[in-house]
């Protein structure tokens, strides 16, 4: 039978017997759901997509905590009333893993109201090692003694298997119940909220809101631990590729400093949450926020510049690394200028010119070039060039080629004695990338968007998710990437973080964080239009949806006022930094 039908074939079917094959039926008891490996489950309609689920529980090595539908990501509470096309989510995927360390993150909140009922607990920021830096107000910070009784009453939670009780309720309400029991964090977010409702989720007689999905009940959430640190406390969970693993909580004291230098930022600026930026948009104080955050910025880049002319007699080489759109490039350039506002005139060398031929550039594992391996980099080249040119030698740089893959002379370059090198790239705290060079003759930098401007004190905002939002407004812009062209390629990029990147950020002398309390703002009115565009039943699709979500928290605003030499300019574009350069051979 023909794929697409005229009228007159459809005239012609009814008088044939094949017409038979096609007739009114009374719906069935049960219903199919199609899994990925083909194999097709029947039961009966109306059941949970977790109750279907339950006969693969021995097929996975870790728990499944939630579901793709259709197209749509989905609650294991979610009920089937139609065939449906399921993919099961675990814990080794994304979308799962914010299942659980949201539904921890719950579990947390209630298990230190009902311990502490009059202070107040913020889910600060993300910790490398899997967890969740948080921090207790009205109340002196917790003894051991008293993380221990905390911990131990969530594990009580955990043993009674508790259900999540997921609740649409109407704005008034949720708002009139957030009144009374004081929580102004959320009465400020849901002030601009354009939705009716909000999804309440309950467990005992404690009831927040929680942005995102959740587990179906604290049987669940088996691996987790509570870790002093600071003034604060860690709220343990694993990682994606250890699953069922807490890894031991790192010394990251440098990474800790940064975000409290952010946090005293939001301070000085009023604003300690999304509920409170609305609000300062609305009031019309947006060019204030913008101007003092990135007064703030040039303060911090200031700083760095003077930590460097401070040892201008010993420091040879300034190294820049950072995940993908931290804004090295940008950050870069205004610490180029401020080195030259104190007579220090540094030479921009760009790693890319050392990629290793194509042909020797080493494959993952799935057999595709791997460009972030420290191995697809001329590592031997790249430290004779350096040396070469400390000890005032001419050089010639290399040049790669992309087009070509092959790697073919550059630039004959030769730097007068004492002149600095700026290195950008992502191995740049990677101590092999250059062995032979001195360790006080470097200088380290790592650049990242830390972002510390959350939802409430309950609900996070991701930096993953904010490098994301700005990748893809860039790459729409720049290179004519789609969302879903961008969002496809991030987990490959995220893979190459993990591994080159991230591993090797507490061997810097200083960090600078990117972000900005405004940005997300100034980003939702060229982030949406292009998210809206990824293809309905895709899988960035369901990332895209989430991205969207996030967004609709925030009230916009004009790309136009963020200063020209923004570091958020390098993704929204017109940047008075593009094409700034300073030596001349």
């Amino acid at each position: 039978m023909s794929k697409f039908l005229t009228r007159s074939d459809l005239d012609k079917l009814k008088k044939t017997p094949e017409s038979s094959q096609f007739r009114f039926v009374e719906p069935r008891e049960t219903i199919e759901i199609h899994l990925p490996d083909k194999h097709v489950l029947a039961g009966p309609r109306g059941a949970t997509v977790g109750e279907f689920l339950v006969a693969l529980e021995d097929e996975y090595e870790v728990p499944i905590v939630g579901a793709i539908v259709n197209g749509s990501l989905r609650e294991l509470t979610f009920p089937l009333e139609v065939d449906s096309l399921v993919r099961p989510v675990t814990m080794v995927d994304a979308d799962g893993m914010r299942f659980y360390r949201r539904s921890l993150t719950f579990l947390l909140e209630s298990a230190f109201h009902h311990l502490h009922p009059k202070a107040i607990l913020a889910i600060d920021h993300a910790v490398t090692s899997g967890g969740y830096f948080c921090q207790v107000f009205n109340s002196p910070t917790l003894s051991k003694k008293e993380l221990t009784s905390l911990e131990d009453h969530m594990r009580q939670l955990v043993a009674k298997d508790l259900p999540f009780i997921r609740e649409k309720t109407p704005l008034d309400e949720a708002i009139a119940y957030f009144e009374k029991k004081g929580y102004k964090d959320k009465i400020r977010l849901l002030q601009h909220r354009k939705k009716e409702y909000l999804i309440l989720y309950s467990m005992g007689k404690h009831r927040d809101y929680h942005h995102g999905y959740m587990v179906p009940s604290t049987g669940y959430l088996k691996w987790f631990g509570l870790a002093p640190l600071g003034d604060g406390f860690v709220l343990q969970f694993p990682r994606r590729h250890r699953p069922t693993e807490i890894m031991p909580l790192p010394d990251y004291q440098t990474l800790l400093n940064t975000f409290r230098q952010y946090g005293d930022w939001l301070q000085r600026l009023g604003i300690d949450n999304v509920g409170t930026l609305n609000q300062a948009i609305s009031e019309k104080r947006s060019r204030e926020i913008m101007l003092v955050s990135e007064a703030l910025h040039e303060g911090r880049i200031s700083e760095i510049a003077s930590q460097i002319a401070d040892r201008i007699n010993e420091v040879r080489v300034v190294l820049i690394a950072g995940p993908s759109s931290s804004g090295k490039t940008s950050f870069s350039k205004r610490l180029t200028i401020q080195l030259l506002a104190r007579g220090i005139s540094p030479y921009p060398l760009e790693m890319d010119k050392y990629f290793v031929d194509r042909e020797h550039t080493p494959r993952d594992e799935n057999g595709e070039f791997d460009f972030e391996t420290i191995k697809a980099v001329n590592t031997q080249g790249l430290g004779e060039d350096l040396h070469g040119l400390i000890a005032g030698e001419r050089v010639q740089l290399p040049h790669f080629d992309f087009k070509s893959g092959k790697s073919m002379p550059g630039d004959s370059v030769q730097l007068p004695p004492g002149q600095i090198i700026i290195l950008e790239g992502i191995h740049g705290l990677n101590p092999e990338l250059i062995p032979n060079i001195p360790t006080e003759q470097t200088f380290r930098i790592y650049v990242s968007a830390l972002t510390q401007l959350n939802l409430d004190w309950h609900n996070r905002v991701s930096t993953t998710d904010t490098r994301l939002i700005r990748r893809i407004v860039r790459d729409a812009r720049e290179r004519g990437y789609s969302a879903q062209d961008t969002i496809g390629r991030w987990e490959s990029v995220r893979r190459g973080e993990k591994r080159y990147i991230f591993p090797y950020q507490d061997n810097a002398d200083v960090m600078f964080n990117s972000a900005l309390v405004y940005e997300l703002a100034a980003l939702k009115p060229l982030a949406e239009p292009v998210l809206r565009q990824v293809p309905f039943g895709t899988p960035e699709r369901v990332e895209a949806k989430r991205l969207l979500a996030l967004l609709e928290w925030f009230l916009p605003l004009d790309a136009d006022m963020i200063p020209d030499n923004s570091l958020l300019r390098e993704f929204v574009g017109t940047s008075i930094l593009k094409n700034f350069k300073i030596w001349k051979r």
